[in-house]
């Protein structure tokens, strides 16, 4: 073998594959010169590549790095016409798959680049061209740069939007507001255009503002207290009074929304920009239409539009109104609600009692409409003192009750003439309001319109009688009702009461009598006037006392006084029997048998009552 033969290298010769006959250091040199001819990509990144070739599953995208990418076909549904050599922004989701091969998405990168886009419009607030693509709850959908932005109702226009549908399908220029990056939202603002268009219009309708200017403006918005009403780019306050003259219980009754109308500036506000308009202000007055011959005494005709607690407001005309003060819608002189006479809607005559033109006031009456009860002539008659009557119960005070006999005809009963026998402190232990009561009049001043009734007259005073059964020194059989400091109170026969000094209630074994006992009792003293009766228990087991003695004599003193002609009687007779003691046993029998006869008439009258 030759020396060329054992210089040849057997290893290139026999080297496979391309680049077999490189050395490992010239790969090396050729990897690093390749490798500097390619992109560095980074993944979740968006590039720009040129579409290799395409088939109906695939497109082969070349964004410079050592190998193609593919990208599925249905993702350039929107490029029918797309072929090799163009160009497309794609994003990287993976380098390489399990295959070795670079994963792109067209999809993904249309997304970045929309956030991308919609970031940079938010920053340098610029104005965006969407498609309103469906309504939605509170607003509408709008696409920009692919993605779905919220555009709520209140920021559609700078009034308010009653129909989102109109504007489905259409385009429409709008701003970002707000991008929720936790939630991939974003909502966007159509208001915001057209409010920096009417600024300018705003405040060079601010400046020439004044009172009393007529404007011309359109409704955008109703309540009931007033509307809104849109004088082109600002807003003013139509107040339901100032809509019109006549009582309206909402605006809708007389406008509606989008309607255009002309009104007055009331009052401007410059620093909060509040404006107080008017419409009733620019037609004239209608109490300048009330005729001349409405006077004071003279009847008018109208309906109830209000009804309140003091009264009710008659309108005789469109914006003229007369106060019925409850106390003249009837001629009773208890009060009662005005929704007891009448109510809104109802039609009625009423009479002028106080007409003011300048200050534009009226008062009314109903009840003037029929006579007076007291300028009745009758009256005197039939309300003559001792004439009997039933009447109602309508109002209780603390010395008496007011009882209505008709329809403005009152009568006052003083708590002491409820009742003879009864101790009634208040009205209410003896009638409710509503009761029915029998009266009798004592006194009638029809000039004051005062009069005076009591309940108890209608029977016999039986302190008549009283005064013959409950005589000083009688006995009679009592229970202890109550007790103060100083006096107990009893409860006598025939439904009674009766006082006994606390130290008179000792009985005979020292002990005193408590409530609910019931005892013999002496009558110490006997007050007719005062329709009162004081007893003792102690008297029952001891002496009369001197002052006793003397009460007692004291009734045979008045009826001698009053008897002169008895008096003469006794006298002869005293000088013809002298028998001293058998004119005592005489006097005793006749007390004794006006005493039964009393107590026979009082039992009579009990049982009656039964």
């Amino acid at each position: 073998m030759s020396n060329k033969q054992k210089d040849f290298d057997w290893d290139q010769v026999d080297g496979k594959g391309f680049g077999g006959n490189y050395t490992a250091e010239q790969k090396k040199q050729m990897e690093a010169a390749i490798e500097a001819t390619l992109n560095s990509v980074t993944e979740k990144e968006v590039v720009k590549g040129i579409v290799v070739s395409k088939t109906d599953r695939e497109v082969i995208v070349n964004i410079g790095f050592k190998s193609d990418g593919l990208v599925s076909a249905s993702e350039f549904r929107d490029m029918p016409d797309l072929k090799a050599g163009d160009e497309v922004e794609v994003y990287i989701e993976n380098q390489e798959d399990s295959n070795g091969q670079l994963i792109l998405s067209r999809k993904l990168a249309k997304v970045m680049g929309a956030w991308i886009n919609i970031e940079r419009a938010l920053e340098e607030d610029t104005i965006i061209n969407g498609f309103v693509k469906r309504r939605t709850k509170g607003g509408l959908i709008v696409d920009i740069f692919g993605i779905e932005a919220f555009l709520p109702g209140s920021q559609i226009d700078v009034k308010p939007i009653r129909d989102f549908d109109i504007f489905v399908g259409k385009n429409m220029e709008v701003k970002v507001v707000k991008i929720n990056h936790t939630n991939d939202n974003v909502v966007v603002s159509h208001k915001v255009l057209i409010e920096k268009d009417l600024e300018e219009q705003r405040q060079l309708i601010l400046n020439n503002l004044d009172k009393g200017q007529v404007l011309e403006g359109v409704i955008k918005n109703m309540t009931n207290f007033g509307v809104f009403i849109d004088l082109g780019g600002v807003d003013g306050l139509l107040h339901i009074t100032d809509i019109s003259w006549g009582r309206i219980n909402h605006p809708q009754e007389v406008l509606k929304l989008d309607q255009k109308i002309q009104v007055v500036v009331l009052d401007f506000d410059e620093n909060k920009k509040r404006i107080s308009l008017g419409m009733k202000q620019l037609q004239a007055h209608p109490w300048e239409a009330l005729a001349a011959d409405v006077e004071v005494g003279s009847k008018v005709k109208g309906k109830i539009v209000n009804v309140a607690d003091y009264g009710a407001f008659l309108e005789v005309l469109p914006g003229v109104e007369g106060l019925i003060h409850v106390s003249e819608m009837s001629w009773s002189q208890h009060l009662r609600n005005p929704q007891d006479f009448l109510k809104v809607g109802d039609e009625m005559e009423a009479v002028v009692l106080t007409l003011d033109r300048a200050e534009r006031k009226m008062s009314l009456g109903i009840k003037q409409l029929t006579e007076d009860p007291w300028t009745k002539t009758d009256l005197l008659s039939k309300y003559a003192v001792g004439t009997k009557h039933k009447g109602t119960v309508r109002n209780l005070t603390n010395f008496g009750l007011f009882l209505e006999l008709e329809e403005g005809i009152d009568g006052l009963v003083h708590v002491s003439d409820l009742s003879w026998t009864k101790k009634i402190k208040h009205p209410s232990e003896f009638v409710k309001v509503g009761d029915s009561l029998d009266v009798i009049v004592i006194e009638l001043d029809a000039d004051n319109r005062r009069l005076a009734l009591g309940h108890k007259q209608l029977e016999e005073n039986p302190w008549d009688t009283f005064e013959s059964v409950f005589t000083v020194g009688s006995s009679h059989k009592a229970t202890i009702i109550s007790k103060n400091d100083k006096m107990a109170v009893l409860e006598l026969p025939y439904g009674i009461e009766g006082l006994s000094p606390l130290k008179q209630l000792t009985k005979a074994d020292e002990s005193v009598a408590e409530v609910g006992e019931a005892l013999d009792f002496i009558v110490t003293e006997f007050q007719k006037d005062d329709r009162k009766i004081i007893l003792s228990h102690t008297r029952t087991f001891t002496a009369p006392t001197a002052e006793e003695t003397a009460a007692a004599a004291k009734p045979e003193k008045k009826k001698a006084a009053a008897k002169s002609s008895e008096k003469t009687t006794v006298t002869a007779e005293k000088s013809t029997m002298g028998d001293i003691g058998a004119l005592s046993a005489l006097k005793e029998q006749m007390e004794g048998a006006e005493r039964a006869q009393a107590i026979k008439k009082l039992e009579k009258k009990s049982k009656k009552a039964e």
